[in-house]
């Protein structure tokens, strides 16, 4: 099948570790992703914070560009990529002449605040343990990669510990018990999550009492 215009001008491909973008830099570009995986992270406390991993399908880079100010994450490329490279003007275009695109603009921001709400309520949770198993279920669902073992994870214990607001003990410790429970177990280095469904059930058990107080 023939490649449309904006395909054949805007693609671009990108190896493994090429940065797309730096957190603080000024933007002047978007990017669709066609193949491939990116993995966005931002500045917390001298680590880097993991916000997504994006594949096919999706977009980012966007925000520099609507609201002309710099970028609030670097995106990082993890599997060879593919994108479209799209600037300013271009993207005006496409939003005035498609409402299709706005409206995948659109649910596409509403879905990053989502995201971002999510973040915040992990993080005013009063138990650093809940919190603990918050953040690996986030990490299950947004950047964990599905294999016969169950869902593995690249997250070493202290990023898990601050992104949480945790010890490097008490994510330890949860893991231990999880391990106990065969919830979890290590592979290579990597946790891996056996049961995804028994994991969000040990999540409600201990947020039981809370509920009650309420």
């Amino acid at each position: 099948m023939k490649k449309d215009s904006l395909t054949m001008r805007a693609s671009r491909e990108f190896p493994v570790g090429e940065v797309l973008f730096r957190e603080g830099d000024a933007g002047s570009e978007m990017y669709v992703i066609q193949s491939g995986r990116v993995r966005v992270t931002k500045k917390v406390a001298g680590g880097d914070f993991p916000i997504a991993m994006l594949g096919r399908g999706e977009f980012l880079g966007e925000m520099a560009i609507l609201n002309n100010k710099p970028r609030t994450a670097t995106a990082t490329v993890v599997e060879p990529a593919s994108c479209l490279v799209i600037d300013a003007k271009t993207l005006e275009s496409m939003i005035t002449n498609n409402s299709e695109i706005a409206m995948r603009l659109v649910k596409k921001l509403a879905a990053r605040l989502d995201a971002a709400d999510a973040l915040v309520q992990i993080l005013m949770h009063p138990d650093p343990k809940a919190r603990v198993l918050m953040g690996l279920r986030r990490h299950a669902e947004a950047f964990g990669e599905q294999t016969e073992e169950g869902i593995r994870l690249d997250l070493p214990t202290s990023t898990l510990a601050r992104e949480v607001g945790a010890d490097v003990e008490q994510v330890d410790e949860v893991l231990a018990r999880l391990r106990r429970l065969r919830i979890v177990s290590d592979d290579g280095g990597r946790v891996v999550i056996s049961d995804i469904g028994r994991l969000l059930e040990f999540l409600e058990f201990i947020e039981m009492p809370r509920r009650f107080e309420a």
